[in-house]
Order: C-alpha cells, then sequence, then structure tokens
C-alpha cells in the first residue's frame, strides 16, 4: 500500500531535485551524441553547474607496477585525497537532497554511523572495443515484447547508452563489462549479531561468476546462449554449511536456474524456488536471493519506470572495501562498516523505480535504484515494505578494476533498518586474498559445461 501521508521534506528536497534532470524522450537516440556531449557509454560529458563534478575526461588512474596480489589502493592515482567534509547525524539534513531517502534514515537512526566525502573523481571508463559495440546497439539493441528480458545487443557493450525507459537502464547495469568473470579464492559472507548479542554469522566460500558474453571482439547476443551469467560458490565454513554449494545460470529472457548441493545427503537437487526474495540459506531469513549485487535477477516481477537523473553521494574509488589484507574487527563494527574502508563521492545517477506487478508478490513490493552514469553501476538500493516504509538499504562500492579497463562493484553491505543488522558479501575484506577479475582464460570455471548439475555432482563429492 502507498502511503497517504503528506510528503515529508526529504520527499520534496528529492522530487525537486529529480525535476532538474528530465528522464529521457522518447524520441529516436542519436549515436552521434556518443563521445560528442556524451561519454562512449552514455554518460553526460559536461561537469555539473556548481564545478562538483568535473568534466569526464577518460585517463589512466592506476599508477605503473601493479600485479595480481598487490594491494589495488596503493597504485591508484587518487590514493592521496583527504576526505572535504563528513556526513553524520548532526548534518545529514543539510545534505538530504543528495541522498537517497534511505540513505537519509540510515544516518539518522545509527549511531555514529559516518559518511566520508572525498573529490569526486570519474574514474570509470571501458574499453575500446566496448565503446564501439556500445555505438552500434543505437537501433540494434532491443527488449523482448513482454517489456522486461534483452532479445538483442552487441556484447560486450552497453546496450541503451541512452535508455527510455526503467529496464533498459537495469540492462546496462547487468551487460557492464567485467571481462569475462571474476573468481574469490574466498569470501566472507558476514551478518552482524541480532540485538543483545556479540555473535556474528559469517559464512567463507569460493565463488566464480563467468559472462558468456564479456570476451573480447563484437559479438550479437542473440548468437549466444541466453544467459546473463552463471555462477559457482561452495561453502568452506562454518561447519552446518561446509560442503554446501550452488551453480546458479541466470538467464535474459526467462527466470534462472539454481542446482545445490547438500553434502549430508550426497546429491544435487534442483530448486526452482531459490530465487527472487526467497531467503539464501544460512542467514536467518535476512539475505535474498536477489538481494547480491544491489539487484541480482530475473526482472519480470516488476515494473520498471525510469524517473530522471540526480546528484548523490555514493560508494565510490572505495579500494578500502577490496582490502584483503585488514583483520575483520578493524573493519566490521557492530551496526556498520568502519567509515575509514567507505568512501563516498558525489556523482550523477540514474534513478529506476520497480513496482511489483499486480496479482504477483514481493518482500520489497516498491523498490529505487541508484545507476552511476560513467560505469552503469547499480550503486544505491532503497526497499520498501508493504507498509511503504524503507526496510533496507543497499550500497555497492565502486573502483576502477586494472585488470579489465573499466570498473565494477561487487562489494556491497546491506542495511536492515527495523532490525538494525547489516550484511556486506562480495568483498575480500579481511579474506587474506584478493578477488580477480578475468578477461581470457582457458580454465574450465569460464566454460559454459562447469556450470551443469552434472558437473556440481562430480566436484562437490570428492
Amino acid at each position: 500500500m502507498r502511503s497517504k501521508t503528506a510528503p515529508t521534506g526529504i520527499a520534496l528536497a528529492i522530487a525537486t531535485a529529480l525535476s532538474l534532470y528530465a528522464a529521457t524522450s522518447h524520441a529516436a537516440p542519436d549515436a552521434a551524441r556518443l563521445g560528442a556531449d556524451l561519454t562512449a557509454t552514455g554518460a553526460e560529458k559536461a561537469a555539473s553547474k556548481d564545478g562538483a563534478i568535473p568534466a569526464f575526461a577518460a585517463a589512466p588512474v592506476a599508477e605503473p607496477g601493479w600485479s595480481q596480489g598487490k594491494k589495488r589502493e596503493d597504485f591508484f592515482k587518487f590514493k592521496g585525497d583527504k576526505p572535504q567534509f563528513s556526513i553524520d547525524a548532526s548534518n545529514v539534513d543539510k545534505y538530504a537532497d543528495k541522498l537517497s531517502p534511505g540513505q537519509v534514515q540510515l544516518i539518522k537512526q545509527t549511531k555514529g554511523y559516518r559518511m566520508d566525502v572525498y573529490p569526486t573523481r570519474r574514474t570509470c571508463s571501458v574499453p575500446d572495443f566496448v565503446q564501439e559495440n556500445t555505438k552500434k546497439n543505437i537501433g540494434t539493441a532491443k527488449l523482448g515484447d513482454d517489456g522486461w528480458s534483452l532479445k538483442e545487443a552487441v556484447v560486450p557493450g552497453v546496450p541503451f547508452p541512452m535508455p527510455e525507459n526503467g529496464a533498459q537502464a537495469m540492462w546496462n547495469y547487468k551487460m557492464k563489462y567485467a571481462g569475462i568473470g571474476f573468481e574469490w579464492p574466498l569470501n566472507y559472507v558476514s551478518l552482524s549479531p541480532r540485538k543483545g548479542s556479540t555473535d556474528w554469522i559469517q559464512a567463507g566460500a569460493t565463488e566464480t561468476y563467468y559472462f558468456p558474453w564479456g570476451k573480447k571482439g563484437s559479438t550479437l547476443l542473440s548468437t549466444l546462449p541466453p544467459v546473463e551469467y552463471y555462477t559457482y560458490f561452495a561453502y568452506e565454513s562454518p561447519t552446518a554449511l561446509a560442503g554446501q554449494a550452488l551453480s546458479y545460470t541466470l538467464y535474459t529472457d526467462k527466470p534462472s536456474e539454481a542446482f545445490y548441493y547438500f553434502p549430508g545427503q550426497r546429491r544435487v537437487r534442483r530448486m526452482p524456488t531459490y530465487a527472487y526474495d526467497a531467503p539464501q540459506v544460512g542467514f536467518e531469513n535476512q539475505y535474498t536471493v536477489d538481494e547480491p549485487r544491489v539487484f541480482n535477477g530475473t526482472m519480470d516481477r516488476f515494473d520498471w519506470k525510469l524517473v530522471g537523473k540526480k546528484e548523490i553521494y555514493v560508494g565510490y574509488n572505495a579500494y578500502g572495501m577490496y582490502d584483503p589484507s585488514v583483520k575483520f574487527d578493524q573493519v566490521a563494527k557492530q551496526d556498520f562498516i568502519d567509515p575509514a574502508s567507505r568512501r563516498y563521492e558525489l556523482h550523477r545517477v540514474w534513478v529506476v523505480e520497480a513496482t511489483v506487478k499486480a496479482g504477483v508478490r514481493h518482500s520489497a513490493p516498491k523498490r529505487t535504484f541508484y545507476l552511476d552514469e560513467d560505469s552503469w553501476s547499480a550503486v544505491v538500493a532503497d526497499d520498501y515494505d508493504a507498509q511503504g516504509k524503507i526496510a533496507k538499504v543497499r550500497e555497492s562500492f565502486v573502483i576502477p578494476v586494472y585488470e579489465t579497463g573499466s570498473c565494477d562493484n561487487p562489494a556491497f553491505v546491506q542495511y536492515n533498518l527495523p532490525e538494525g543488522r547489516y550484511l556486506f558479501d562480495q568483498t575480500p575484506l579481511a579474506a587474506g586474498k584478493d578477488l580477480r577479475w578475468v578477461v581470457e582464460s582457458k580454465e574450465p570455471k569460464f566454460k559454459e559445461s562447469f556450470y551443469t548439475s552434472e558437473n556440481l555432482r562430480a566436484i562437490s563429492e570428492r
């Protein structure tokens, strides 16, 4: 149900900010704008009116000498930046027009929570072949007749650099270039204690993503299997989860498919309901299947509205969220990730509202997603409950990826506001081993055959 109360000051401020940016018109996109007033992937090249967001100027951001295993932040061109100011409960109203409603509520209700704001650095670009494919997508990329599936695109590339609706914008996020995949040698999924307790839930796992459309070159999506990505993870700890493993396929035009290995039964089970808002195994109903990566899964249960653009503070160039060398208790505080590991900058974002379709249920019947214009990363999401109140807030943390020449944002934090708990995932924090992005590989994990139920059984029963 929608709330019938009058708009709050925050809501009015946000509406005013959004009105400054009209949603994309329905005129046919003009490919000539890419590389002219827009970047190669559709962002505004110009600086913001006040200059707080600089003009886009693609330039290398990695200092020479980085190689896999070396600390990424040490080679970041702007590692010497200092915070310009901080936002906390004492001044959040001053900055509310440049935050999501969920961010505002999170700051107000979480004692000690702080956002350190740094100079804005527009560090996200893509390789030349991705730029070329993005331009080819003007007039080529298209959604299915259902209004949500992706039927055609030139890949790897941004399908809709000048999106006309919310579904198109979300596909830009889903298909952003990250090589053919990435892998965590060790990833801790961590859930903070219940109120009154000090016991964390922490599950260690290996995990791999494979994007079959991510190979260098130029390929029509319709000539490939209709797959957004494959993923595999296997729990190593705690004892209750150790040995369990999952192979998951997310399609571009139909619901996902999941196979789960249970070591106690020594068998693989197909899990047709392990999707959407189904709780993930082992996390006390705090973490659903469609919450990783800020949004994960099939888009068919929602109507997607492109609201417009605004400027907000988001996690950006936040290498502190990708540091495997830190100790867990250095970064994982009782109620939030330590502010020193989180870096925020002011960036322009697309705003997309997702409203559950009539006759369909979901634990979050309304969601708002904020997509960074330069990288197409989903950087913030606010989830609303059935009473129209904000229930969860997710923030991801964008970094330039030295391996791919693009940006990515797997690391994210999710706050359950009513219960005062938070969860973070897909980060190498405190793992001792860095994740790696892969551009080319002959490894079995970067082939379709690795993600079958038969292979899941074979590699799990060793």
